[in-house]
């Protein structure tokens, strides 16, 4: 009776143990339940069949042995032909742009693009699960499509309501950011590698590629030749990963950087002048020594004003640029109706005594 009454409270045990792991398994689902459903009523507007991760399905040796992203070095190394969704949402990344860099380079590898979606922030202004999504996202409005009085053929369509995204979040018991619903069902047709390098987001100049067309510039070798050098480089302009319109916005990029724009200029007439003796210019400087108007005008541009000063135009182009100064170009037609320069003016300090000066200059320059 003894060993019959010591198996019945066992039993009774296990019965116990059993009822206490099973609410604590419906406690666990509910909290997964309640976190999904919060991130559906969040998102719930573009909510697709894809793969939902919880940041506390990683331990803390995993995560800093192998998915923790501190640099993009971090993401050069990685091989996503061999990550599948559940690879993908192990991975922690220390600031929110690493994630997106971790996506585009990932986008980049399965052949299409990534873009940044609208941002949600919190009452004290945080930003609040950040979604990364293809570049097909969305349809086009409709009020482009009924446009009156259209000057130009509409741009052919890219968008197809693709549903493939990547949301990411941050957990504050690790600090970092942790991808939190990922999705790769695409409805639009992917390119190879070789061609998506070609998309907008894609199409990048690497630090040595600039480095190295910046020297070459310096050495008078012209853009395009410099794009076929580094094309020979790459081993074909498919290989590349970027075009001649990229390397000119690039230039203008680096040519900006560079503070000293006045004194480069006046270097460049001075330079211009040693191989053009007739070559005039002029410069005005305000009270603080700063450049305020300058005014130039080369050998053959004065010539052609002594053969064709019949009729003289003034062409002002307000505010056009960076600086938000005037460009005053004089302009004549010559005897092939080809437009021809006289001179130009960059207007800095707009006054009347600007215009006084201005004239003095070009009375003194091509009329001798």
């Amino acid at each position: 009776m003894s060993d019959i009454f010591l198996d019945t409270e066992m039993d009774e045990q296990y019965q116990e143990d059993d009822d206490i792991n099973q609410q604590e398994e419906l406690v666990c689902d509910q909290n997964m339940m309640d976190e999904q459903n919060e991130f559906e009523q969040d998102f719930g507007d573009e909510f697709t069949e894809g793969a939902y991760f919880s940041e506390s399905d990683q331990s803390e040796d995993t995560l800093e042995a192998v998915y923790a992203v501190d640099s993009v070095q971090d993401i050069t190394t990685l091989n996503f032909s061999e990550n599948c969704a559940e690879e993908i949402g192990k991975y922690y990344f220390s600031t929110l742009q690493l994630a997106f860099d971790f996506y585009l380079k990932y986008s980049k590898s399965k052949g299409f693009s990534a873009r940044k979606s609208k941002t949600f922030k919190n009452s004290i202004g945080e930003i609040y699960k950040p979604k990364f999504l293809c570049h097909r996202q969305g349809f086009r409005e409709k009020k482009y499509y009924a446009m009156e009085k259209r000057k130009k053929e509409p741009r052919l369509e890219t968008r197809t309501g693709c549903e493939a995204r990547m949301d990411v979040k941050f957990v504050p018991e690790i600090g970092r950011w942790h991808i939190f619903y990922f999705s790769d069902k695409h409805n639009h047709d992917l390119l190879d590698t070789q061609f998506s390098a070609m998309l907008p987001a894609h199409r990048k100049m690497s630090e040595a590629d600039i480095m190295q067309m910046m020297n070459m510039l310096k050495s008078e070798i012209s853009t395009s030749q410099i794009f076929g050098l580094l094309a020979s480089q790459a081993g074909g302009y498919k290989f590349v990963g970027y075009g001649p319109k990229d390397m000119y916005n690039e230039i203008s990029r680096q040519r900006r950087q560079i503070s000293g724009d006045a004194s480069r200029v006046l270097k460049k007439l001075e330079d211009i002048r040693l191989k053009d003796p007739q070559l005039y210019f002029k410069v005005c400087h305000d009270s603080r020594g700063l450049l305020c108007n300058l005014f130039w005008s080369d050998g053959i541009s004065q010539l052609d004003y002594q053969l064709f000063r019949d009729v003289i135009a003034f062409d002002a182009t307000y505010k056009k640029n960076k600086y938000s100064c005037i460009l005053v170009i004089f302009s004549g037609v010559n005897h092939h109706n080809h437009t021809i320069v006289f001179a130009t003016v960059l207007i800095v300090d707009e006054t009347t005594d600007t215009y006084i000066w201005l004239l003095r200059q070009l009375m003194f320059a091509i009329e001798g």
